[in-house]
């Protein structure tokens, strides 16, 4: 994906990965095809490798420049969801394989960047839940008892070294993780190359179809690949018209960074019950100091275009906890995939042969990402492999149909958006750098003016499956609330799952 062209920038986006790596011009007959050069594109690729198999990625953007480069990097096994949640809704065998899962997950990172020598500041770590004030103590208790049932380690505590929370409890998880999600990925993707593995951004797909020869890749600037395997990491699936978007939905969260004095809060992994939930991680900065990472604020793609207040509550949160906290660094903003039962979707597509996904991040994107690619390539060799239950595509979470109805009823009530006026009366009214919907008859406009007073008016419906977009000023572009495309404002796609641009009006 293309999220390098939104507007804000992540703490982590001044690190270049394979930027010498060239888009494909000439047709290919490859082993397995990987569409999508994130933390899973490049996680499965690199295990395909170690396999013997041939590999060529392909991305519509720079090589992991889609939503892995607006990750804050949450090494945590532990399902953020909340373990109780997540018993409930997957019972208990499930429920401990997802969990042996993620943290096989960390362990293959810590693996890797071991054996490659890659400088990523990973490390181990606690994680600390801590209760928020609107929270009942029942929800830690409900932890604990999660815990003890699936086998996790947790201990509980109190005197957090937080302000105005020294005293409230709180739970933790040893052996949780992080590091720097680029340089890691800088570093796979050198040791991809050098063996060989043929990498291509800017190379965007516009149609994956199988047969009984293999899976046939067609890309937009005419090329054409041949495979036998395909393997799709878009963030969400550009091959799936209608499945797998019901059962997952886009979110919205921010995160910002402020400097902090070495030392000045332990070296962990901080999250909240509130919800949604705050989260906060230190990495490295500059003369000696830190940087503080810290998220949350979650909403709905596309239904509301508020990241200043947003960020004012992140910011006015995080120095209520910690008062001495530097300068503000970084604000920026990414989407995440929220699946129905809090597990991605991983696996072999329903009714297909040879083609693969790994889509439903909910929140874990990095450690998902990886647990695809100690699950694909199994799946690929013909193997079994002790996660498939637990990430297969095809599953159908009973205990979550109230979640199904209440998610997809977002494409319910876009409809209604046909029907609304327009938010500006016309063109004239739009300021530099202002984005809107302008009503022309039954036509309804997303149209931009840039600061340099160019005029962009494309089509407002969402070229995926016809939904009304909305103008995100944040990131500059139009963000869709029923599956989580974004465009540009001259209508290329960012985000899929769409694949064709806006048309032009």
């Amino acid at each position: 994906m293309n999220a390098m062209r939104e507007h804000s920038r992540s703490v982590w986006m001044n690190t270049e990965v394979a930027p010498n790596a060239l888009p494909l011009s000439e047709n290919a007959q490859i082993d397995v095809a990987v569409v999508g050069a994130g933390i899973a594109g490049l996680s499965v690729a690199y295990e395909l490798m170690l396999r013997g198999y041939s590999v060529l990625v392909l991305d519509r953007g720079p090589i992991a420049g889609g939503m892995t480069s607006r990750t804050t990097a949450h090494l945590a096994p532990i399902c953020d969801d909340s373990l109780a949640e997540l018993v409930s809704m997957r019972g208990p065998e499930l429920a401990r394989g997802f969990q042996a899962s993620q943290s096989a997950a960390v362990d293959r990172i810590e693996a890797i960047q071991r054996e490659l020598g890659i400088e990523c500041e990973f490390r181990r770590l606690d994680g600390i839940l801590f209760l928020d004030p609107k929270s009942e103590q029942s929800v830690l208790d409900d932890e604990v008892s999660a815990a003890g049932e699936i086998g996790v380690e947790v201990e509980r505590g109190t005197g957090l070294p937080l302000q105005t929370l020294q005293d409230r409890p709180y739970l933790r998880y040893p052996d949780q993780a992080t590091f720097h999600p680029l340089r890691y990925l800088q570093g796979l993707v050198e040791a991809l190359q050098e063996k060989g593995t043929l990498l291509h951004p800017f190379s965007a797909v516009d149609e994956i179809a199988e047969d009984r020869e293999g899976v046939h890749i067609r890309l937009g600037s005419g090329q054409q690949v041949d495979a036998n395997f395909v393997v799709v990491a878009t963030n969400s699936p550009i091959h799936d018209l209608f499945a797998l978007h019901t059962k997952q939905a886009p979110y919205r969260t921010y995160a910002m960074t402020f400097e902090i004095e070495r030392a000045a809060l332990a070296d962990a992994l901080y999250w909240d019950t509130e919800d949604p939930y705050h989260y906060v991680r230190l990495t490295a900065g500059a003369n000696g100091k830190d940087i503080l990472i810290v998220g949350g604020e979650d909403h709905k793609t596309g239904e509301s275009d508020d990241a200043p207040t947003r960020f004012a509550a992140l910011e006015s949160w995080i120095r209520t906890l910690i008062p001495d906290l530097g300068p503000e660094l970084h604000r920026w903003s990414g989407q995440v995939m929220d699946t129905l039962d809090y597990g991605a979707y991983i696996g072999r597509e329903s009714q297909r042969e040879r083609i693969f996904v790994a889509t439903g991040d909910s929140g874990q994107g990095i450690t998902h990402g990886v647990v695809a690619s100690l699950l694909i390539p199994d799946l690929i060799d013909g193997k079994d492999n002790r996660f498939a239950a637990v990430y297969d595509p095809a599953r159908k979470p009973v205990k979550a149909a109230m979640t199904f109805v209440s998610e997809n009823s977002t494409a319910v009530t876009n409809l209604a958006q046909y029907l609304a006026p327009g938010e500006v009366a016309s063109v004239d009214e739009l300021e530099p750098g202002q984005g809107a919907i302008i009503r022309d008859g039954l036509t309804k406009i997303a149209a931009y003016r840039a600061n340099d007073g160019t005029l962009y008016q494309r089509s407002a419906v969402c070229t995926h499956l016809g939904c009304h977009l909305q103008w995100n000023s944040l990131e500059t572009c139009w963000d869709c609330p029923c599956h989580g495309s974004h465009f540009a404002p001259d209508g290329s796609v960012l985000n899929g799952p769409a694949v064709a641009p806006l048309a032009r009006l």
